[in-house]
């Protein structure tokens, strides 16, 4: 971990309080969004097999492809000028992870359900969740809105954190890379195949972040005095109740962290119906978030910091010998 990987940290956290995630049709993501879609315009459409090997190829183009142009572009920019290096380095993280929009999204759930402007909630949540929002009533749109923050904490924030300790902007980057793979072509249905491979590695890069981002959830829930020891038990008990593999861990830890019960109909039920749920729900929950957030980027601070002065230290020392 390079000695300048806490200060592009602390700028990219700053940059995220500052402007959150603006909305603009020439945001990295929003491009690499079309980039996705033309390459899917061009997948065959016959052959389960071709289709499945062309999905692979993409993920794998994709992902490595930002990761090595990132890399590319900071290596240029530090033999320029360090500090262009380090901007640009915190740019690139922080596009990478989104958090603020999520909480400004879901708030605004919260609001339009007190209001009784079921429609506007209906249409705000279409942007947090997959699902057809079109009949859901205020208590199953309360249930996505909390879902949707909770599994999101894991996508959007804790994930990118975690990737960027290990690997630096590049990790993060390809991160967010296979992230938005999986949420435009991981389904069933028309991509069965052409997103098989890109579904299968966003689970299996997701397997770390989504427990770790329970066990915050947990943490922050004794800040928040919510309810720690009905948040880790649900998440271990519920866990397995969802069809992915990783979304059930922060969301049942959200739902006892709660004590409400979160459920897609005809899919799962997370957690167990103690309390009602209410746009008074999400707000509590967007309180616990906002805890589990601050929390996941200090140690994610720390961690890099941590990092860099052990290699500082012990580099030389290698080298001495």
């Amino acid at each position: 971990m390079p000695p300048e990987a806490a200060i592009v940290l602390s700028l990219a956290l700053l940059a995220e309080l500052a402007v959150g995630d603006p909305v603009s049709p020439l945001h990295p993501v929003a491009l690499l969004g079309r980039l996705i879609a033309k390459l899917v315009v061009l997948a065959p459409n016959r052959g389960d097999v071709i289709r499945l090997l062309y999905g692979a190829a993409m993920v794998l183009g994709v992902g490595v492809g930002v990761a090595f142009v990132s890399t590319l572009i900071l290596d240029i920019l530090d033999g320029i000028s360090p500090p262009v290096a380090i901007i640009a380095g915190a740019l690139l993280l922080k596009v990478s992870m989104s958090y603020r929009q999520l909480d400004r999204e879901t708030l605004t759930v919260a609001d339009e359900i007190a209001a009784g402007d079921l429609i506007g909630a209906r249409n705000t949540l279409r942007a947090l969740v997959s699902r057809d929002t079109e009949s859901l009533p205020s208590s199953l749109l309360t249930s996505s809105a909390i879902e949707s923050l909770a599994e999101n904490l894991s996508d959007s924030w804790v994930g990118p954190l975690f990737y960027f300790a290990l690997f630096g902007v590049p990790g993060a980057v390809a991160y967010r890379a296979i992230n938005t793979l999986d949420a435009m072509i991981g389904y069933r249905g028309q991509f069965e195949h052409l997103g098989k491979v890109a579904a299968r590695l966003d689970d299996l890069v997701n397997l770390i972040p989504a427990r770790l981002t329970a066990l915050l959830l947990v943490s922050a829930a004794i800040v928040a005095r919510a309810h720690p020891g009905r948040a880790a038990s649900h998440a271990f008990r519920d866990h397995k109740r969802t069809e992915s593999p990783n979304a059930g861990w922060p969301m049942a830890a959200m739902a006892g962290a709660l004590g409400v019960q979160l459920e897609k109909v005809g899919h799962y039920r997370l957690g167990d119906p103690q309390a009602e749920r209410t746009p008074s729900t999400i707000r509590r929950g967007i309180h616990i978030a906002r805890w589990t957030a601050a929390l996941a980027a200090t140690f994610a601070l720390v961690a890099v910091t941590v990092l860099s002065i052990s290699a500082d230290v012990i580099v030389p020392l290698l080298q001495q010998h």
